[in-house]
């Protein structure tokens, strides 16, 4: 298994700390919020990782080091097209897609290991569901995800980190010139077939660090 780490985009919801930074070299506790991400990836045992930066790329680089690889997303164009940005070499393997406001102690290292087919999505209970991709369960089951619903069916968020198998670069290309493309257009894909499989984070920590009141 290869890892994406996405972390383009302006970053505006933290502005205007991310004015001259990269919103994943913001310090909690002492440490860069990208240290958190790469110490839970590396911990699953994943030692092939992409970084998907923005202008701040090098900024990233000289604090990570050329152990990674990284990619420049030069203009914010949504996720879809930051994700094909990194396809070139994470091609024909299972995906971990990071996306790099998320923070987690869970430990995914046995999920990794066994990982075969389908797609494994993490979800947590959240106060505030219509602020994120809500899941729809019936019988313990996930069927259906709904992208910050008004109404919400549910209090289980789906978080900013996902497997998925080697179909999962068909699946973006099949859906990414919708219009309003969101990653639950693929993970619906793949909860229609059954193949997909929900994780909660339960009494793990779970911090999305992408508002100044997160972090």
């Amino acid at each position: 298994m290869k890892a994406i780490l996405v972390a383009g985009g302006h970053g505006s919801r933290l502005l205007p700390m991310t004015n001259f930074t990269h919103k994943t070299l913001l310090p909690l506790c002492g440490k860069p919020i990208i240290d958190y991400a790469l110490a839970t990836i590396r911990n699953c045992g994943i030692e092939e990782i992409t970084i998907i930066g923005n202008r701040f790329i090098d900024k990233i680089r000289n604090h990570v080091g050329d152990e990674v690889r990284y990619v420049l997303e030069e203009s914010p164009r949504g996720v879809a097209a930051a994700l094909q940005l990194a396809r070139e070499g994470n091609e024909g393997t299972p995906l971990m897609i990071w996306f790099s406001d998320n923070i987690t102690n869970l430990n995914l290292r046995n999920e990794v290991r066994d990982f075969t087919k389908g797609a494994v999505l993490l979800t947590r209970e959240v106060q505030n569901p219509e602020a994120f991709g809500v899941a729809v369960v019936e019988n313990n089951k996930i069927v259906d995800v709904v992208e910050k619903p008004s109404s919400p069916p549910s209090n289980l968020a789906i978080g900013g980190i996902y497997l998925f198998d080697e179909t999962f670069w068909n699946r973006l290309d099949k859906v990414e010139n919708s219009q309003s493309f969101s990653i639950s257009d693929i993970t619906k894909q793949y909860i229609l077939e059954g193949s997909a499989k929900a994780i909660s984070v339960g009494d793990n920590t779970w911090i999305d660090c992408g508002t100044p009141e997160g972090l």
